[in-house]
C-alpha cells in the first residue's frame, strides 16, 4: 500500500537562492537513502516563504525506514547544511521539524 505525505516548512527569503541551489544538485549518496528509505515520487514546491513537500512512501516500516534514514552519514550531514537556511511553522507538532499537513482528497 502506498502512502502519502504532505508537509510544510518556511524558508525565509534570505535563503532562499541558496536552498534552491543545493536542491538543483541533491547529493548522490542523498538521493540512493531516500530510494532505500521506500520514498518515491518526491518532490519539493516553493510558495513565497513556504515550502511544500510531497512523497509517497512504499515500504512496510516507516518508522523503521525514516530512522535508518536519520542515522545515513550523508543524509546527516545534507540535513546539516540546509536546517540552517529553513524555519518550521508555528503550527507544526512537538518533535516535527516539517509540519505534517493532512490529506483532504486524492484521485488517481
Amino acid at each position: 500500500m502506498v502512502q502519502r505525505f504532505g508537509s510544510v516548512l518556511g524558508i525565509p527569503a534570505e535563503n532562499r537562492q541558496r536552498y534552491e541551489e543545493l536542491h538543483a544538485d541533491v547529493w548522490p549518496a542523498v538521493l540512493e537513502q531516500i530510494k532505500k528509505s521506500n520514498i518515491r515520487n518526491y518532490s519539493i514546491f516553493r510558495y513565497g516563504e513556504l515550502l511544500f513537500s510531497y512523497y509517497e512512501y512504499v515500504g512496510e516500516d516507516y518508522e523503521g525506514d525514516m530512522a535508518k534514514m536519520a542515522a545515513d552519514p550523508a543524509t546527516k550531514d545534507w540535513w546539516a547544511i540546509n536546517e540552517p537556511l529553513q524555519r518550521p511553522v508555528s503550527e507544526r507538532q512537538d518533535g516535527e521539524w516539517w509540519a505534517k499537513i493532512p490529506e483532504i482528497f486524492h484521485t488517481d
